[in-house]
């Protein structure tokens, strides 16, 4: 096949491109320039797509002798992730920008591209697998290391784009045969620390970031029953579950820490309570996707039903978080699709802006974005105002 292999400058994607190679594809390396002023040096493991970067998956793909190319994604990246970035905190949401960059960026706009020029498949160097059922569809599944595993962010990918989608990684063991393996195949970026952060916010201070691209202005801070506790410099750079930054002069009358339990952009106000109010058990989600062929009891369900048959799960909600055992069932209330979560025991500090990710054992299902998250029986922490 023609593969068109996204080249980071890390260890795993080039790793994945010399495996492209080695599988006898016609392979070609392209970077994404997805910054209009990238950095010129990473600082140790923070960010990603600086000129550092780019610099190295040239120097990876001159090793595998193979074309190499820097496409210049910034205007996308910007509009895209960015300003989703900020209008999501802005209504009181917590994003993930990873989540929208594999959406919109690596696997919709680098595919579209991809296709356009003729080749079969994009390749990248996540750890996730693809596998094909009985009756030739494509599945999305865990990794065989999960210590690893990056199928939580690639949950937002859909059967066409599963079609061609190659995950060279999918079956090793562990981070530290890719890294031996790169070293026996003479690539420089052996050693190179894996990044972390948002890359768009290299040094890790997300408030101090949003308080230089948004407006914020101060307000109230009060507890569940409505009395001011403090005031906030903002309420869009605070996150429910957040414990430290309040600034509140009053200790509780337990003498316990308080948390962020809702944000509330229309009054401007910031809501904090005990930890034990975090407790959640009901998700509801919007603009659902399945990776693949939706559940049978999702398929089953006809233009004229209000709700599909329940079906089981496990929900993830982290990138690296633990898998809940959950059972879900999709509802269409005034006609648009919401993909709901019951969870078998209560999880706490889920916000509404993250992405909510089922499984079926190792099978990714699909995600949506958690737009409400609440304890059953209760008025909802989360998405009531």
């Amino acid at each position: 096949m023609r593969v068109l292999a996204a080249m980071s400058g890390g260890v795993d994607s080039a790793v994945a491109a010399a495996r492209a190679v080695e599988a006898g594809h016609q392979v070609t390396g392209v970077h994404l320039a997805l910054s209009r002023t990238p950095g010129t040096l990473r600082t140790g493991a923070r960010g990603c797509c600086t000129i550092e970067d780019s610099r190295d998956a040239w120097r990876a793909a001159e090793k595998l002798g193979i074309p190499y190319y820097v496409w210049d994604f910034s205007e996308r990246f910007q509009e895209d992730v960015v300003e989703n970035f900020i209008s999501e905190y802005a209504a009181g949401r917590t994003p993930n920008p990873c989540m929208r960059c594999n959406e919109k960026i690596k696997f919709a706009a680098l595919l579209e591209k991809a296709l356009a020029l003729g080749f079969d498949a994009v390749c990248t160097g996540h750890y996730a697998k693809v596998v094909q059922d009985e009756n030739g569809h494509k599945e999305l599944h865990r990794a065989a290391d999960w210590a690893k595993d990056q199928s939580y962010v690639l949950g937002v990918l859909t059967a066409e784009q599963l079609d061609h989608a190659i995950f060279p990684l999918a079956e090793t063991p562990s981070k530290a045969e890719v890294r031996a393996e790169a070293e026996a195949r003479g690539l420089s970026v052996a050693n190179k620390p894996d990044s972390h952060d948002i890359c768009f916010i290299p040094d890790g201070d997300t408030r101090g970031w949003l308080e230089d691209h948004m407006e914020l202005n101060p307000g109230r801070i009060v507890d569940s029953e409505g009395d001011e506790l403090g005031e906030h410099r903002g309420a869009q750079a605070y996150t429910v579950g957040q414990r430290k930054g309040l600034r509140i002069g009053t200790p509780a009358p337990d003498g316990k820490p308080r948390f962020v339990l809702e944000i509330r952009p229309k009054t401007n106000e910031v809501v904090v309570g005990p930890e034990a109010l975090l407790s959640i058990d009901v998700m509801e989600g919007i603009r659902p996707s399945w990776a693949g062929l939706p559940p049978v009891e999702v398929q089953n369900m006809t233009d004229d039903d209000e709700t599909s048959e329940r079906f089981d799960v496990q929900v993830q909600v982290r990138a690296h978080g633990d898998p809940a055992d959950a059972v879900a069932w999709l509802t269409r209330p005034d006609g648009e699709e919401r993909l709901n979560v019951r969870l078998c025991e209560a999880q706490r500090g889920v916000a509404p802006g993250q992405t909510m990710v089922v499984y079926q054992g190792t099978r990714v299902l699909g995600q949506a974005t958690i737009d409400a998250a609440y304890a059953d029986r209760q008025t909802a922490v989360a998405g009531a105002h």
